[in-house]
C-alpha cells in the first residue's frame, strides 16, 4: 500500500507548489469539497481544512471532486473527445449508472471507454463513475451528518443529483429515512484506506473498504430492507475501537456481535473462516473439505466474496491451493498486507509468550 510522506512535508510541498510532488499526492479541501494537484495556483486554504491522499481515486471515494482549475486527474491536460463526452454525461446525471448498454446507445464502444479512461485516469470508466457515486453518497456518512441534505459537501453540482445518488445506494431520499428500519453507518479511517461499517441492535451487518468491488451492490440490496443513515451506535463504537486495536497490533481476534445474515451454506463457510488462526491460512479446497462439501470449492469462493465483514470474518486468510493469493474484493495488495501484518503479530506473540517450566 502507498505510504505518503509526513504531513509536515506534504504541507510544505503544497504551500510551495513543489512540482516534484506532482502525482505523488493530492490535496483535498474540506470547505470546498474539491481535490487538487500540489501545483494548483488556487488560493491556499487553512491547514485545518486540508487532507492528503495518495491517489485521486481515494480522494473521490472520500467525497471530493476534481478541481476544474488544475485538473488533477489529467495533469492539467484536456481529455480526449470520448472521455470528455462521458465526463459531461456524468456531470449531467451524477447519480445515474451508465452500463455498457448505455454506452453503446451513446455510440461509444465500452472497451474503448475502458482503455481511454485507464490511460487518462489510471482506472476504468466504470471504476471512475463508481468512485464518484460512492464518494458523493458516502460524504455525509464520513462527516457524521445526521441529516443527509448537503449539496455542496456531497460534491454534486445539483441537489437532485445528490439525492438521486443517495437514494440509489441507501434506498431512501435524504429526508425520508424514517420510513424503514435503520442501519446506522460510520466511516472508519484505517492504514489500508477508508472502511464503511453498518450496524443496528442485531449486530454488525457490513464492515468493508469503501472502494471494494461489489459494495455498492450490497448496499443497494440492504437498502430494500433498511434505510442507511449516519448515526451513533454502541456496536459501531466497539467496531471502531477493535479495528484500531487490530491495526495497532494489540488485538488479533474480535468480539463484535455479528448480525445473522446469509444462507446456511454461507454461514457455515463464515464460521470456519473465523476459526482460522491469525497468521495462518487455508485453501478454498481445504475449507470445502472441512464443511463436508469437497466438490463445492467454487461455492466456498463465492461465499468468501459475499462476506462483506472484512477482517472480522477473515476471508483474507483463504488462498489458492498452490499458495497464491486469489480473489479478494478489497484487492490483492490489501490481502498481502493483512497476511503479513497478522504473521508479524503472531510471531511477536510467540516470542513474548511465557515459558512453561517442567517439574
Amino acid at each position: 500500500m502507498t505510504t505518503l510522506p509526513p504531513v509536515r512535508e506534504l504541507m510544505r510541498a503544497f504551500n510551495e507548489r513543489d512540482s516534484t510532488y506532482d502525482g505523488v499526492f493530492y490535496t483535498a479541501v474540506k470547505t470546498t469539497g474539491i481535490f487538487c494537484r500540489p501545483v494548483c495556483p488556487a488560493r491556499k486554504p487553512k491547514p485545518e481544512n486540508v487532507e492528503f491522499f495518495a491517489t485521486g481515486r481515494e480522494a473521490m471515494f472520500a467525497g471530493y471532486r476534481p478541481c476544474l482549475r488544475c485538473k488533477p486527474l489529467t495533469a492539467g491536460h484536456e481529455p480526449p473527445e470520448l472521455v470528455a463526452k462521458l465526463l459531461e454525461a456524468i456531470k449531467t446525471e451524477p447519480g445515474a449508472r451508465l452500463r455498457d448498454g448505455d454506452l453503446r446507445d451513446m455510440g461509444i464502444d465500452p472497451s474503448t471507454a475502458r482503455r481511454q479512461f485507464q490511460k487518462q485516469f489510471g482506472m476504468t470508466f466504470q471504476a471512475y463513475h463508481r468512485a464518484l457515486r460512492m464518494g458523493g453518497a458516502l460524504k455525509q456518512v464520513r462527516d457524521g451528518a445526521t441529516v443527509i441534505d448537503s449539496q455542496l459537501e456531497a460534491g454534486f453540482e445539483s441537489g437532485s443529483g445528490f439525492r438521486d445518488a443517495f437514494a440509489r445506494l441507501f434506498g431512501a431520499s435524504p429526508k425520508g429515512e424514517g420510513r424503514k428500519e435503520c442501519l446506522l453507518a460510520r466511516w472508519l479511517d484505517t492504514p489500508l484506506g477508508a472502511m464503511l461499517a453498518l450496524a443496528n441492535d442485531d449486530g454488525l451487518y457490513v464492515l468493508d473498504f469503501v472502494d471494494r468491488r461489489g459494495l455498492e451492490r450490497e448496499l443497494s440490496r440492504l437498502a430494500r430492507r433498511f434505510a442507511i443513515v449516519p448515526g451513533p451506535h454502541d456496536i459501531l463504537d466497539r467496531t471502531e475501537r477493535e479495528m484500531r486495536e487490530y491495526f495497532g497490533r494489540t488485538r488479533s481476534r474480535f468480539t463484535l456481535p455479528l448480525a445473522e445474515r446469509g444462507t446456511d451454506f454461507q454461514r457455515g463457510v463464515w464460521e470456519q473462516l473465523v476459526r482460522i488462526a491469525p497468521g495462518a491460512t487455508r485453501s478454498y479446497a481445504e475449507l470445502a473439505g472441512i464443511i463436508g462439501a469437497p466438490r463445492s470449492v467454487r461455492a466456498v469462493a463465492r461465499a468468501n466474496g459475499d462476506n462483506f465483514r472484512a477482517i472480522v470474518i477473515p476471508c483474507h486468510r483463504v488462498i489458492g491451493s498452490d499458495g497464491s493469493l486469489t480473489g479478494y474484493g478489497g484487492g490483492l495488495a490489501r490481502k498481502q498486507w493483512l497476511l503479513d501484518h497478522e504473521k508479524a503479530v503472531a510471531a511477536a506473540t510467540r516470542r513474548t509468550a511465557p515459558v512453561k517450566m517442567l517439574g
